[in-house]
């Protein structure tokens, strides 16, 4: 299977000179469609910072990024406009991603018309009714602020809002870290249920090990900004070859 996001020896640098800092550092990896990439490191280790690169919300300092064989960094109004349809993010705290001042089914909405999408109001009503129900939401919530939602509901109403375009991938940035652990379980059992009934690939950045392993395919190890290790989770968790990955699995709690 041909990998559709390519990744070559990215650099993200904040910064000028003395007081730049060099945040991804040489990072090269590949999705295929329909997988899950985990991508797992400590706090401040670049992770969020590589997966702002890849939907252009911070650009790249050098390296290529390619997308179904396009350079994303050359990408520009409606071609970046299309790739932003494909490539989708959802972020670690689900109420800073929501406007307090918006009934999330505005906030749904705004996708569908910035984008164009469906014919006329009625349409666009429709469809934020059916994705809600995709998320496991009623469609009568559409009509209700974010402060009337538990984090684990906020957190489906921003997958529903990513998926409003018909993404292929998702850049899932730390999406259950913010939740309690029982509605972790629940969050992560939609995200698989996705992966099969809409063909999604994901990039599920994380610093949880046990997650990573439920939930991905295959995974990168990344230190200091580097990817120090890859390859299938099983493997990496089973049989880890570098040493920053046998310290990240130490650390991990038994019981």
């Amino acid at each position: 299977m041909d990998a559709f996001l390519c990744i070559e020896k990215l650099h993200v640098i904040y910064g000028r000179k003395k007081n730049s800092v060099h945040a991804v550092k040489d990072v090269s990896l590949h999705i295929h469609p329909g997988e899950i990439f985990g991508l797992v490191g400590e706090s401040g280790c670049g992770k969020s910072s590589l997966g702002k690169a890849i939907i252009r919300l911070t650009d790249p300092s050098s390296g290529r990024m390619l997308y179904r064989g396009a350079d994303v960094a050359s990408l520009r109004n409606a071609e970046l406009k299309k790739y932003r349809q494909e490539v989708q993010m959802v972020f670690q705290d689900p109420y800073g991603s929501l406007n307090p001042r918006m009934k999330v089914g505005n906030a749904i909405m705004d996708v569908l018309n910035v984008h164009g999408i469906g014919d006329g109001k009625e349409e666009r009503r429709e469809r934020v009714y059916e994705l809600l129900e995709s998320v496991g939401l009623k469609p009568s919530w559409a009509w209700r602020y974010p402060h009337e939602f538990s984090g684990g509901q906020r957190q489906r109403i921003c997958i529903a809002r990513a998926l409003a375009l018909d993404p292929s991938l998702l850049v899932a940035d730390e999406p259950v870290s913010a939740l309690d652990v029982s509605v972790q379980a629940e969050i992560l059992n939609l995200l698989k249920n996705l992966r099969q009934t809409r063909d999604l690939a994901f990039l599920f950045i994380s610093h949880d090990l046990a997650v990573v392993r439920n939930l991905c395919d295959r995974v990168a190890v990344m230190f200091n900004g580097e990817i120090v290790e890859t390859g299938p989770v099983a493997d990496v968790i089973d049989h880890p070859q570098h040493e920053y990955t046998r310290k990240l699995l130490a650390a991990v709690p038994s019981f």
